[in-house]
């Protein structure tokens, strides 16, 4: 995924670790289920992505994009997904 990382330095002088996941709009298959979605790079956009020598905002915008339906997949899970207090393989198993 598209992420954002910085290490920046809070009033009182303690240093502050913060990321961020990128989002955008839905594709088609997500669009049934949110208003948005993560950023998902190909992985031949990773180290596009990653190289930090990349400054044209531009040319980096264009991997911003929602990821091709036709490379997800989704199916319906358990509500436990919704408690962050859950762990286990149940979440991810489809309900049918």
């Amino acid at each position: 995924m598209a992420g954002l990382w910085d290490t920046w330095q809070s009033p009182s002088g303690e240093p502050i670790h913060s990321c961020t996941v990128i989002t955008t709009k839905p594709n088609k298959l997500v669009k049934n289920i949110h208003d948005r979605m993560p950023v998902i790079l190909k992985p031949e956009d990773e180290s596009i992505w990653l190289d930090k020598t990349i400054k044209d905002t531009d040319y980096l915008n264009h991997l911003l994009v929602p990821l091709p339906e036709n490379l997800m997949e989704a199916y319906r899970v358990s509500d436990l997904v919704n408690s962050p207090k859950n762990n286990s393989i149940e979440l991810i198993r489809e309900i049918c």
